[in-house]
C-alpha cells in the first residue's frame, strides 16, 4: 500500500476528510442521542460512523491513475 506524497501534511487539510470527519461526528451524535432515549444504540448510524472513518483513512492512499491504459 502506496500513501499520497506528503500525507500528514496534506491530511487535516483535505475537504474529503474534513466532510467525513464531521458526517462520523454527526453520527456519532445520533448513535449517543438514541441510546440516551431508547437505551439501545441505532447501529445504523454506527455502521455510517466507521464507514466515514474508514472513507477519510482511505483518502490517504494513492491510486492508480484512472486514464491508465490496461
Amino acid at each position: 500500500m502506496r500513501l499520497i506524497d506528503d500525507w500528514k501534511r496534506k491530511f487535516p487539510k483535505l475537504w474529503s476528510v474534513q466532510l467525513s470527519i464531521l458526517a462520523a461526528l454527526a453520527s456519532a451524535v445520533e448513535v449517543g442521542f438514541s441510546y440516551w432515549a431508547t437505551g439501545k444504540p441505532a447501529w445504523i448510524a454506527g455502521a455510517a460512523m466507521l464507514i466515514s472513518l474508514g472513507a477519510a483513512g482511505a483518502r490517504i492512499i494513492a491510486q492508480p491513475s484512472v486514464t491508465a491504459n490496461g
